[in-house]
């Protein structure tokens, strides 16, 4: 009798612990879950200054960081940086090891098509950069016959290939920016087509043989993208919500002008 009780006990107990690990494991879960979604994981190069990169305390740094940074304390989400080659960003997002990507990403008709885009933070003009005395290339015809270095897989190189219907152009791609500016100064290419405000920071800070080559080719506008569904269309509401009252406080002008000699985060179309 007695060991027919203990058996009892020792079935009653085991039970009892099941549960409660069960309850515990659920609960994890659910913490695990709520954690997941307090945070949001950007993707960046790194290496593109000063948009993003590494500065020489071995941080990561510069004027996307920044904003992004804004964003998940107005938020109240974490916010965690990913850095990887440009080239391998849209991969990165399209298998969901990141939420979006900081690193100046253009809004395109072919973006639009596969992503979500929120409000543009920043407008802009493609601009290319030559070799200093170099007074013969100011246009995206003048390139004709010649090499031009841009980003692989960037906006830049797109717009290069749908200009160039005939192949008379030679592109070559860099993932690094500064690779590319240092083959113009060498006079290994004949142009890079970039971002305006980087080359013309590039030429002040670099000290490399450069010079803007014309007026922007094109102007643009730069917005964080995010895979469709449901959940970032309404996570899009809470950004943009966020960028306009970062824009109505000067917040965004404020982290601009650390950054760069103007404002780029304002529409100079409608001013």
């Amino acid at each position: 009798m007695k060991k027919r009780m203990l058996n009892l006990l020792i079935i009653v107990i085991l039970g009892v612990s099941v549960l409660i690990s069960g309850c515990v494991s659920k609960e994890e879960n659910i913490v695990k879950e709520r954690d997941n979604s307090e945070k949001i994981v950007i993707g960046t190069s790194g290496g593109y200054r000063p948009y993003t990169f590494v500065n020489d305390k071995g941080e990561l740094t510069g004027f996307d960081v920044e904003v992004w940074k804004e964003i998940g304390k107005r938020l109240d989400k974490k916010i965690e940086f990913k850095t990887s080659a440009f080239s391998g960003l849209f991969g990165m997002l399209d298998i969901n090891k990141l939420n979006t990507i900081a690193n100046q990403i253009t809004i395109t008709k072919e973006r639009k098509k596969k992503y979500l885009f929120t409000e543009p933070y920043v407008y802009y003009g493609a601009q290319l950069v030559v070799k200093k005395g170099n007074n013969t290339i100011s246009s995206l015809k003048d390139l004709k016959g010649k090499k031009v270095g841009v980003s692989l897989g960037s906006n830049y190189e797109q717009i290069i290939r749908e200009f160039d219907k005939n192949n008379k152009i030679e592109v070559v791609t860099y993932e690094d920016f500064q690779g590319s500016l240092q083959d113009v100064s060498l006079g290994r290419i004949d142009a890079v087509f970039n971002d305006r405000l980087a080359g013309i920071i590039a030429i002040e800070e670099s000290g490399l043989n450069l010079q803007l080559g014309g007026k922007p080719v094109k102007l643009m506008k730069n917005a964080f993208p995010f895979i469709k569904n449901n959940k970032n269309k309404n996570l899009i509401k809470e950004i943009n919500k966020v960028i306009n009252e970062m824009r109505k406080d000067g917040t965004l002008t404020e982290i601009s002008l650390k950054w760069f000699p103007v404002d780029i985060t304002k529409n100079f179309n409608k001013e």
